[in-house]
């Protein structure tokens, strides 16, 4: 009889952290963070790469400039 209430008990626990884990899965808030996080970091990077393409084609057209105004 032991062995049986210690089993039910054993399953109602395993009921209750399946149920638990269920409700943590329908929960989309984490994965909404998750996604806001990626899309900042791979908005970062494009923007580091614009500025970093358009920091040498401006250095390239002040040279000249400054190499027409010098001579």
């Amino acid at each position: 009889m032991k062995f049986l209430q210690a089993t039910v008990r054993g399953q109602l626990a395993l009921q209750e952290r399946a149920n638990a884990l269920k409700a943590k899965a329908a929960s989309d808030s984490g994965a909404t963070a998750v996604e806001y996080a990626l899309m900042v970091g791979l908005i970062a990077v494009v923007i580091i790469i614009a500025v970093t393409l358009l920091g040498r084609g401006v250095s390239g057209v002040l040279s000249n400039a400054a190499s027409a105004i010098s001579s």
